[in-house]
């Protein structure tokens, strides 16, 4: 079983290298999708990531039980490519329709506390390989407004919970990958 977490900024080629990986892989492929089509731009991404991925790939469109999922496909003849997971994150966070402050403290939902400890302990379990898709979105400057500030600091606290659970962890930048921990790939 490996866990790999491959992190990078917005087009930084981050899909396309973990989507390498899982081809490399050898064995069948199961897609974990996060995103949802909120509107017309997003469902341009979608359709552009659904066309580029080989058709025999099965694709799970999963926005939030991204435990259960990891849980019901992960198995030792598959690897499972979730893309992505600060997607996901954004997801448990604005699923309630919360009203968050401009500014104060932000109290995240109990939904967001329970799936991500879920994922971490689905993680510790030999399933099978899985390898995670993560923005990294705290390399700029500090966010305006308290959610987009709590938002920033958690995906930040996720990213590290999951590499420091990853046997491997890779950063791309400008289709470049470099190893951060483990093995090249």
């Amino acid at each position: 079983m490996t866990r790999t977490l491959v992190l990078g900024g917005a087009r930084s080629g981050k899909s396309a290298h973990a989507e390498r990986l899982a081809a490399q892989a050898g064995k069948e492929v199961i897609y974990i999708a996060t995103a949802g089509a909120g509107d017309g731009e997003m469902a341009q991404r979608i359709a552009l990531h659904r066309a580029q991925r080989p058709a025999h790939w099965t694709t799970v469109e999963e926005k939030l039980a991204l435990p259960q999922a990891l849980a019901t496909w992960r198995a030792p003849h598959r690897v499972v490519l979730v893309d992505c997971l600060t997607l996901w994150l954004s997801n448990l966070l604005f699923d309630g329709g919360a009203d968050y402050p401009d500014v104060g403290a932000i109290e995240l939902p109990s939904r967001f506390h329970a799936e991500r400890t879920a994922l971490l302990a689905e993680l510790t379990q030999p399933r099978g390989d899985v390898i995670f898709v993560a923005n990294e979105v705290g390399m700029g400057i500090v966010p305006y407004g308290a959610i987009t500030r709590a938002y920033a600091d958690e995906a930040g606290r996720l990213n590290q919970a999951v590499a420091a659970l990853c046997d491997r962890a890779v950063f791309v930048a400008a289709g470049l990958p470099l190893v951060l921990k483990g093995e090249p790939c």
